[in-house]
């Protein structure tokens, strides 16, 4: 069993950055792809970014790609989102998710956080 808990989510103007953690509670945490994905209001949950269970391969959203930086930490069992230059499009809820599989596919993941607010201003 793997809980997820995720914070620094905020109100932020166009052009800012946030950092999201989420921390792992669960043995299995360090052999599980980590994932992160957003919702915004009316629309279907999309994938921002993913990482590998070593941390050695990530990928994310051509939407974000070059703008948003994935990183864990076994140490700490904790996922982080670095977010530079957010727009206003980047306004969603975000969740952790985690899963043997991993992937760019909500399918590809077990368990998830109840999710952050990220508001971006223009």
């Amino acid at each position: 069993q793997v809980q997820l808990v995720e914070s620094g989510g905020g109100l932020v103007q166009a052009g800012g950055s946030l950092r999201l953690s989420c921390a792992a509670s669960g043995r299995t945490f360090s052999s599980y792809a980590m994932g992160w994905f957003r919702q915004a209001p009316g629309k279907e949950r999309e994938f921002v970014a993913g990482i590998n269970w070593s941390g050695a391969s990530t990928y994310y959203a051509d939407s974000v790609k070059g703008r948003f930086t994935i990183s864990r930490d076994h140490a700490k069992n904790t996922v982080y989102l670095q977010m530079n230059n957010l727009k206003p499009a980047d306004t969603a809820v975000y969740y952790c998710a985690a899963g043997p599989a991993g992937g760019r596919n909500s399918a590809g993941y077990n368990y998830w956080g109840q999710g952050t607010q990220v508001t971006v201003s223009s």
